[in-house]
């Protein structure tokens, strides 16, 4: 489990063929070194097994099904990623509870400046429509945040200057595929509503 609030910015080290997956080995200054070998690490969103450590460089297994369903799958050496360790009991709750179980993959349509924030406008994936709610909470790859508006094939956010220097959002351009989780709540509720 996870928060959405972002610890430190990772960088891909390296990406190599591993079977039917990927070995994704990741700098991480500030996590690597208190990480331990079975530690859940967010990177963009997705619950990640640490399965090597080497001081700040943490190794990473990547399964086909993680790179079909997350942005994870068009990393090269040098990307950038939003990077976050699992929540503890007791520690305090910044954000809102995020599993690190990508629901769908958006795009970044648009980025518009306003005074001190910028609105990201984000296209919504068709199976995730019913899940995303104006004033409502989504992870967008790891970071919580607010939706703004939800149209029927895209949503915006309003990201001040502190989330756009704290995350990979400030350098974000329009075109790059972005991992999405709905809130669990939403999820649950349109479960029930399925079989009711």
């Amino acid at each position: 489990m996870f928060t959405g609030l972002i610890q430190e910015i990772a960088k891909v080290v390296s990406i190599l063929p591993l079977g039917k997956g990927k070995a994704l080995t990741v700098h991480l200054p500030i996590l690597g070194p208190a990480a331990k070998i079975g530690d859940s690490i967010a990177l963009n969103g997705a619950c990640l097994t640490a399965v090597g450590l080497d001081g700040p460089l943490v190794h990473f297994e990547l399964s086909p099904e993680t790179l079909n369903k997350t942005n994870l799958n068009f990393l090269m050496e040098g990307t950038l990623l939003n990077a976050e360790p699992s929540l503890r009991l007791g520690d305090v709750l910044g954000g809102h509870l995020v599993q690190g179980h990508v629901d769908g993959l958006g795009e970044l349509l648009t980025r518009t400046k306003e005074d001190s924030w910028e609105i990201f406008c984000i296209s919504t994936p068709p199976e995730m429509k019913r899940l995303i709610a104006p004033k409502g909470s989504i992870a967008v790859n790891g970071v919580s945040l607010t939706v703004v508006e939800s149209l029927n094939d895209r949503f915006t956010l309003a990201l001040i200057p502190h989330t756009l220097g704290e995350t990979t959002f400030g350098t974000m351009k329009p075109g790059a595929p972005v991992n999405l989780e709905s809130d669990m709540v939403a999820r649950y509720v349109e479960r029930l509503m399925f079989y009711s």
